[in-house]
């Protein structure tokens, strides 16, 4: 059974400011379990309180949950990928967890400006436990805005632009990806080229999550 302490601390991490001020995470589920590997610090089931629909966010049969740490990389760990997107205000949990996935699917780092808690667990569901094995890490603005203008990596813009080019024509070496929300696109202020996908004229923009997802995928063909 739980003790009174152990459902405190489940209780507390389903708030961004108890996450951070436990280092814990709530996993929810027996495949996410698994992902978050030796970083799961105890597990629990409704067998061990009569309070487990309290201290989940979402209730199956026979359903499983967990408290687990999240990595967190450096930034050198997360440069030595080939491509590395820097998420500039991306605060959509879904949107977030999705980038994740595809991040780890095509094998890229990434650098979070501004975004959406990681330890959110729409974030750890959207991203099928990739946030246990995607090298990221996050920033502040200023840091950021400073880093990003002395970095030796080949830098763009993932946006609508007249001088945009085409991310088939990217070369083939390290670069730095950076993408915004839909709703204000990319806020931080760096000059660097800009590159796009081309869509239907009809359609104004593609979701945040697509457009790098495809982003990734045409980098690691």
């Amino acid at each position: 059974m739980l003790s009174r302490a152990q459902e405190k601390l489940i209780k507390s991490v389903q708030t961004k400011k108890g996450r951070e001020t436990s280092g814990l995470v709530l996993v929810e589920g027996e495949k996410l379990i698994a992902e978050a590997g030796a970083r799961v610090e105890f597990r629990f089931d409704e067998n061990d309180s009569p309070r487990f629909a309290e201290l989940v966010t979402t209730v199956t049969p026979q359903m499983k949950a967990a408290l687990a740490r999240l990595p967190v990389a450096s930034l050198k760990d997360v440069l030595k990928k080939k491509t590395v997107v820097v998420l500039d205000r991306v605060q959509d949990p879904g949107n977030l967890g999705t980038i994740f996935r595809s991040a780890l699917a095509f094998d890229a780092g990434l650098v979070l400006i501004e975004c959406a808690d990681v330890g959110n667990p729409k974030v750890i569901r959207g991203s099928a436990g990739a946030v246990f094995h995607t090298p990221w890490t996050e920033m502040g603005r200023a840091e950021a805005e400073t880093w990003l203008a002395k970095c030796e990596k080949l830098l763009y813009r993932l946006e609508l632009a007249p001088d945009a080019i085409a991310l088939s024509d990217l070369p083939d070496q390290p670069i730095l990806i950076i993408a915004g929300s839909e709703g204000q696109g990319i806020v931080l202020d760096v000059k660097a080229p800009s590159v796009k996908i081309p869509h239907h004229p009809k359609l104004e923009s593609l979701n945040v999550a697509t457009a790098v997802s495809i982003a990734l995928y045409e980098r690691n063909k």
